[in-house]
């Protein structure tokens, strides 16, 4: 079982920018990819970064540009640096990431608990 605890979220004005966090815990052998999801009120869950074991990343075309997704010092915590956040960008957004027990071992995926963002115009 892992825990994804997500943190960072809250209030900015449009221009602004936040930091959200992610961290991992549990019998982690290792990690395959960690991402983060949003969901707007009324609209389906979106990819906003994702992050694999071999440090490739891949972006929403909302976000291009403008928010990165980064590996802190251990790979179970990973940053999204959100920057000239925008009315649009209102969500909650989720920490989502799949990893292995053992060696060769099957693939789990986990989703956070989610943190809230809001911009102001």
């Amino acid at each position: 079982q892992v825990q994804l605890v997500e943190s960072g979220g809250g209030l900015v004005q449009a221009g602004g920018s936040l930091r959200l966090s992610c961290a991992a815990s549990g019998s982690i052998f290792s990690v395959n990819n960690i991402a983060w999801y949003r969901q707007a009120p009324r609209k389906q869950r979106e990819l906003v970064a994702r992050l694999d074991g071999d440090n490739t990343t891949e972006y929403g075309d909302a976000v291009k540009g403008r928010f990165t997704i980064s590996r802190g010092d251990e790979q179970t915590i990973v940053f999204l640096q959100m920057m000239n956040l925008q009315p649009e960008d209102i969500a909650k957004y989720y920490c989502y990431g799949g990893f292995r027990f053992r060696s060769g071992g099957l693939t789990y995926h986990y989703w956070g608990q989610g943190t809230q963002v809001t911009v102001s115009s």
